[in-house]
């Protein structure tokens, strides 16, 4: 069985968050697509929420695959951790269940709305091949969720690599000026990147510059992959020589 995680309302930017104010109710609705009709539920929670109260309420039985998306509007780079969608499909991978993070490239004016102008063939095609290979194929150890980025020009025959989490800032803040602090002032973003600054093998050079399909690992386990050993050693280092300079003196 495959579980979609469905939002009644756009979440951007709730990350994995679980938080207490929201009901957790859950409406069933019917939708008819393209003639047909499917029973679907809209939880009141953010899109990790949705997973957790699909699997354990929602779902007669343990999903095989949780697919979070497609997202309008990229999620890469510093962005990642940001991303409901992202959330979403690690709240999957927390209950051991593979799951698959998708999003679609929009200029920013789309990212928070809904329109029918965005084209979502091509998105629905890598969805339907990624998704169907997680069901056939088991993923490495470390390998949790696939982040899947289409950039908005592709088609069926643009290519694809595996990538990684650019550490450059894509989603750049953008406060209004304002004269007091109690006045509001939502946050906004704007894009913005250095072409020429980024790492080959980065979500955002595959999206942006190589214009392929970025398809990026990822692992729920955050630690990092730095020698422990080394590390250990140098922090040991480092702090009895700090705590030998702060010694009373003889």
């Amino acid at each position: 069985m495959v579980i979609y995680a469905f939002r009644r309302l756009r979440r951007s930017g709730a990350g994995r968050s679980h938080p207490s104010h929201t009901d957790g109710r859950i409406h069933l609705q019917v939708l008819n697509v393209h003639g047909k009709e499917w029973t679907v539920y809209a939880v009141g929670g953010t899109p990790a929420q949705t997973v957790m109260y699909g699997i354990n309420e929602i779902c007669p039985k343990r999903p095989d695959l949780v697919v979070s998306g497609i997202n309008y509007g990229e999620n890469v780079g510093t962005g990642t951790t940001v991303s409901g969608t992202v959330g979403a499909a690690i709240e999957a991978a927390a209950f051991g269940i593979p799951a698959l993070a998708i999003s679609r490239q929009t200029h920013e004016s789309y990212n928070l709305s809904y329109s029918t102008d965005i084209d979502f063939s091509a998105s629905k095609y890598f969805l339907s091949m990624f998704a169907q290979a997680l069901l056939d194929q088991r993923m490495p150890e470390d390998v949790d969720v696939l982040k899947v980025e289409i950039p908005d020009n592709a088609d069926e025959n643009t290519p694809w690599r595996i990538t990684k989490v650019a550490k450059n800032p894509y989603y750049h803040l953008s406060l209004d000026k304002r004269k007091n602090w109690e006045d509001p002032n939502p946050l906004k973003y704007r894009i913005s990147y250095e072409g020429e600054v980024l790492d080959p093998e980065s979500d955002v050079y595959a999206l942006r510059e190589a214009r392929v399909v970025s398809v990026t690992p990822l692992s729920i386990d955050l630690t990092s992959r730095v020698d422990r050993t080394m590390l250990d050693g140098l922090l040991r280092a480092k702090i009895a020589t700090d705590l030998d300079g702060c010694s009373p003196a003889k």
